[in-house]
């Protein structure tokens, strides 16, 4: 899926027109005609973009372990990685050598939960794998609203909004009643989390003063920085769904 990602946000930027398919060998990051034929990504490949100001060099590793010196090689200049994670296969072998690349290259990392629209897809299956394997710092910033075929937005755990990808774009809307108990739940684990890491927000919150969500993401930046936090994200790299 991370090829599929990557192309859906190149398409998201604005950088292509339409979104490419492994399958077919029209992707950007998949151009080696032996690529088009295997249908899968034998070499790195860089692909810039740029979104709200800032410009993005993304780096498409391929994910088979007969290629893993290029895992290695993309880990020593990257800022930070993005593990791609199948909602269906859930945490396979290379993304656990994968991580541990990064860990002995002390790189950032984020965790795309993909694939959340298919069938047998489960997001809370592949968070307990992934914090099973990884640790207390997987965090969760997004809980996807419906599964497999309805699936169709994500809830956002800092601002307590949804976002429906029902016309294709991102539309802004209240958290569904069925989900409304487990988002609060899950913010405020996210909320306590993310403050026992700074003294001063610590000490505002147990006095009930919660922080604001500016105050939060910077906290949880710096934890994110130091490679001790994880964020984690989910969609549909195919949708596009939450890509944004």
């Amino acid at each position: 899926g991370k090829t599929t990602l990557a192309e859906a946000l190149l398409y998201r930027a604005g950088t292509i027109q339409r979104i490419g398919s492994v399958e077919e060998g029209s992707t950007v990051t998949d151009f080696d005609p032996e690529e088009h034929a295997r249908g899968m990504s034998l070499s790195l490949a860089l692909a810039p973009f740029e979104w709200k100001g800032f410009k993005i060099n993304l780096i498409d590793t391929p994910g088979y372990a007969d290629f893993v010196g290029d895992i290695h090689a993309a880990m020593r200049v990257a800022d930070l990685a993005v593990f791609v994670v199948s909602a269906v296969e859930g945490v396979e072998v290379q993304t656990e050598y994968a991580w541990g690349v990064a860990e002995d290259h002390g790189v950032p990392r984020m965790v795309f939960i993909n694939k959340l629209d298919k069938e047998q897809a489960s997001f809370d299956r592949t968070l307990d794998q992934l914090r099973d394997r990884f640790g207390a710092g997987i965090a969760p910033i997004e809980l996807p609203i419906g599964e497999e075929a309805s699936f169709h937005g994500v809830a956002d755990l800092f601002t307590d909004k949804a976002y429906v990808y029902d016309s294709g774009a991102a539309q802004e809307a209240e958290i569904p009643d069925d989900l409304e108990a487990r988002e609060h739940e899950v913010h405020d684990n996210l909320v306590e989390g993310i403050v026992v890491a700074d003294d001063d927000q610590l000490e505002r919150y147990l006095d009930g003063d919660i922080p604001s969500v500016a105050e939060l993401e910077k906290t949880m930046a710096v934890g994110v920085a130091n490679a001790t936090v994880f964020p984690v994200v989910c969609g549909s790299a195919t949708g596009p769904i939450a890509v944004d």
